[in-house]
């Protein structure tokens, strides 16, 4: 079954799995392991595992979408209420805290509850060892600077973050996840909280070189906006520049994004050209959902435009792993500086 490799964190990698799983049933999720807020936060200080939040969301994501699948996600994503001690924790969160003491490895405890959901892919984290992010920050007042400590922290300064790395200095990669990622038809980046939840993938050293080295399709798929805190301000473009700072050596086949969301294309098209490999092209449609509460990306539609970018690729670099004909619904579409459509066509599945 061909194969893809989500890397990301919560909301984000939501998205992206939800996307991914319309076009291949061979997915295989790899999730950020340093957050230290709220129920993952405190079972991660109390018990010293990996914060299974990030984890939960991807493995309910993935769940099989039969009753069972459905029943057992809707659990795991379950808070409970009330003021007592078990307030604010999810059932997921639990469960694979739980199973991660009892079987004292958290790939298999991921592996357990992903057998439970019906899942036919997998989720793994990036690292087998809880981590902390640590940030280079300007604008708190500090003419040199602020060094600020936490995914919390990082994700809610009011200051402008310049730079991030990874607590310990070279943390070890989760040797499935380098599996993964060096058996992989297309590797995706994003979208999500870019400092916090996608950059940090690159800081993992091992894990930085399997992306680089991979024979796999690169793609990068921008958010929808800038989120409050970390990334107030910044344009498409400089989400971009950013990443390509933390890991200059990484070439990308693709990046995403949505066509009202990159108020300048010549800006964007020319931030990417540094990082895009021979043949790479920037993709601009409409892929995010209408009228949301909260920017967020729609599924269908985010497949929709991954189909056309690797179908747009075969044309100029010859058939890929996972290209083949497939019908998708029409959309108007008009023109993109540098000749990208921002069309729904043939793409694969």
């Amino acid at each position: 079954m061909r194969s893809a490799v989500a890397l990301g964190g919560g909301h984000g990698l939501h998205a992206t799995l939800s996307a991914l799983r319309r076009l291949t049933h061979d997915v295989t999720a790899v999730v950020t392991v340093a957050d230290d807020g709220g129920s993952s936060g405190r079972l991660r200080r109390e018990l010293g595992l990996l914060p299974p939040g990030d984890l939960r969301m991807a493995l309910a994501a993935l769940a099989a979408d039969d009753d069972s699948g459905r029943r057992w996600g809707e659990l795991v994503q379950h808070r409970f209420g009330g003021t007592g001690a078990l307030a604010g924790h999810a059932v997921g969160n639990l469960l694979l805290a739980g199973l991660m003491e009892v079987l004292g490895d958290p790939v298999a405890a991921l592996d357990e509850v992903a057998a439970l959901l019906g899942l036919r892919g997998r989720v793994l984290p990036m690292s087998c060892d809880p981590l902390d992010i640590e940030a280079e920050v300007t604008g708190l007042g500090s003419p040199d600077g602020a060094l600020i400590r936490g995914q919390v922290a990082v994700a809610s300064t009011p200051g402008r973050v310049q730079r991030v790395w990874l607590r310990p200095d070279r943390p070890r990669a989760c040797p499935e996840a380098l599996d993964a990622v060096k058996a992989a038809d297309v590797l995706l980046l994003g979208p999500g909280s870019w400092f916090t939840s996608v950059i940090p993938h690159v800081l993992v050293p091992e894990l930085r070189e399997a992306l680089i080295t991979s024979p796999a399709r690169r793609v990068v798929v921008l958010n929808l906006a800038p989120e409050p805190g970390e990334t107030a301000g910044f344009s498409p473009e400089q989400h971009l520049a950013v990443l390509s700072q933390h890991a200059p050596e990484l070439q990308v086949d693709a990046v995403i994004a949505d066509v009202a969301a990159v108020p300048v294309p010549e800006r964007l098209h020319g931030t990417a050209a540094a990082m895009l490999a021979p043949g790479g092209r920037v993709h601009l449609a409409p892929v995010a959902a209408a009228d949301p509460a909260a920017p967020r990306h729609d599924p269908a539609a985010l497949a929709d435009a991954l189909g056309v970018v690797l179908a747009e690729l075969d044309m100029h670099t010859g058939p890929g792993p996972l290209a083949g004909p497939v019908q998708t619904r029409a959309e108007p579409h008009g023109s993109a500086p540098g000749g990208q459509e921002t069309r729904r066509s043939n793409g694969w599945r």
